[in-house]
């Protein structure tokens, strides 16, 4: 990845990416398929399952699934290379932490507070506008997290 945008600019992509209905990883990779030189309709098909803390089991967050993805690629080789793998690795693991470290964990259903299998969480998501008061500011923070460990790990 020889250039990364500005994280507002890159943030502000993947916002309305996933205002245009998007879900939260399809925002994040698909905000960076023109810095990764990746092809968009596998980004988005390849990052689909991943929303809704994965197939919408509320696990791991879309836009944290996102970055390990853009890591993989950002460090991507054509042969199997084992110091590739280990800074992707050791890039995601510092993502991991300095994300749990701003919202206090990775884990969707625990950032927002419900249920997106039920009526009543369904309901309660959108009454308290947590698609932008939650998952928006997971997406932007996630660009800015991602954006922070790149530049680092090419300052190595």
């Amino acid at each position: 990845m020889n250039k990364l945008h500005d994280d507002k600019q890159l943030g502000d992509k993947a916002a309305k990416l996933f205002w245009k209905d998007y879900n939260c990883a399809q925002s994040v990779i698909l905000a960076y398929s023109d810095v990764l030189q990746v092809d968009k309709e596998t980004v988005i098909n390849l990052s689909c399952g991943f929303g809704g803390g994965m197939g919408r089991v509320q696990e791991t967050c879309g836009a944290v699934s996102a970055a390990c993805m853009i890591f993989g690629l950002a460090n991507a080789d054509l042969k199997d290379n084992p110091e590739k793998v280990a800074k992707t690795y050791t890039m995601f693991q510092t993502f991991h932490k300095q994300f749990t470290q701003l919202k206090g964990t990775t884990v969707c259903k625990a950032l927002i507070n419900c249920d997106l299998n039920t009526e009543e969480g369904q309901g309660y998501f959108k009454a308290n506008n947590l698609k932008k008061d939650i998952c928006e500011g997971c997406i932007r923070d996630s660009v800015k997290l991602i954006n922070e460990i790149i530049r680092e790990s090419h300052r190595e």
